[in-house]
């Protein structure tokens, strides 16, 4: 069975992503600096994620069908930390018109 975030995506394209310097590449992380913007002497921001129509630059696919994160094992904290189901990824999938969160059984 195909995980659920597979072929959504809708997280990656509602939320503004920020997060520490230090996880950038060439700060100590893995993040590449090529898909950040610095917004402090010690944030940075996901590109993509504070448009009015948030994308993250990261995210590869079509939301709602397939999806995935293109830096998956380098993404930054925010998203290592987002939990698929909650109701913040609830609130992602009806921004998108998907169902809820489908249970994994």
């Amino acid at each position: 069975m195909t995980h659920p975030c597979l072929t959504c995506g809708a997280c990656c394209a509602s939320f503004r992503v920020d997060f520490a310097m230090p996880e950038l590449e060439g700060c100590g992380g893995r993040v590449p600096a090529g898909l950040a913007d610095p917004i402090t002497d010690q944030l940075c921001r996901m590109r993509g994620t504070d448009h009015r129509t948030p994308r993250c630059a990261a995210l590869t696919g079509k939301i709602g069908e397939k999806a995935a994160c293109g830096i998956y094992e380098w993404r930054p904290s925010p998203c290592r930390e987002f939990a698929a189901g909650s109701e913040a990824c609830e609130r992602a999938r009806m921004r998108h018109g998907l169902l809820p969160y489908p249970s994994l059984r």
